[in-house]
């Protein structure tokens, strides 16, 4: 049994990302909550291992050449942890090269024009003041529902996005379950229904899904954790 790696998490998507995977490889891992809603993200500790100030983050004990190593950017871990494990990653270079693009295309384009989305529909018009922005709620809402019809379309033959089940397909479906939030209609988008109900009903990804569910606070409605997650800047 490997010793447990120490996981940095709060329940977010990017979070989950990490939690999935970590139940998916059956991997032991110490859980140390972020409240990024307090403002743990900024700990001084925390900013040693994760110098962005953005959770999740790992710290591995043993390491490349048994040495610990500390991983921050949730793509970067489920890339280290595919290659440790030699799971989810590709077997080929052909097939490692598949799921790759399908997960920068999630750390580059869904996860960011997603997280937009909730920001400026959900969070932004009930800040104080008030952050009502037309354009930008149609800008980001539209630019979502571009990426899943991509998605949508790359499924229509397929079971998961590269191949077989795999760290691409782990990266997209926790932001594409909040479908809802981003004010879309999931009805536009089929395979990707499918695929969603597919994909969670692993258990692994259920189990990593509902880590720490009942510490989450509602940030559209709690103004010290808007501060902090919209305002705060750390001390240089």
């Amino acid at each position: 049994m490997p010793a447990p790696i120490d996981l940095y998490y709060w329940p977010t998507p990017n979070g989950w990302k990490i939690s999935i995977a970590l139940h998916e490889m059956d991997l032991p891992y110490n859980l140390h909550l972020v409240n990024i809603g307090r403002g743990d993200q900024f700990d001084p500790e925390f900013l040693k291992i994760a110098p962005n100030n953005r959770m999740p983050a790992i710290v591995d004990p043993d390491g490349p050449d048994g040495k610990p190593i500390s991983i921050f950017e949730s793509g970067a871990i489920l890339l280290y942890l595919a290659r440790k494990t030699g799971r989810f990653g590709g077997a080929t270079e052909r097939e490692r090269v598949e799921i790759e693009q399908w997960l920068m295309w999630q750390m580059g384009g869904l996860g960011p024009m997603a997280g937009q989305a909730h920001h400026f529909l959900s969070y932004a018009p009930n800040m104080d003041p008030p952050q009502d922005l037309p354009y930008a709620k149609d800008r980001y809402r539209n630019e979502v529902a571009r990426l899943y019809g991509v998605l949508d379309t790359r499924l229509a033959d397929r079971e998961y996005v590269a191949g077989d089940y795999s760290i691409a397909d782990m990266a997209i479906w926790p932001w594409a379950t909040l479908w809802e939030n981003q004010e879309q209609d999931i009805t536009e988008f089929p395979n990707m229904k499918a695929w969603l109900d597919r994909v969670g009903s692993r258990p692994a990804v259920r189990e990593g899904r509902a880590l720490a569910e009942d510490q989450k606070s509602d940030a559209a409605t709690d103004r010290e954790a808007q501060k902090i997650l919209f305002g705060h800047r750390p001390r240089r």
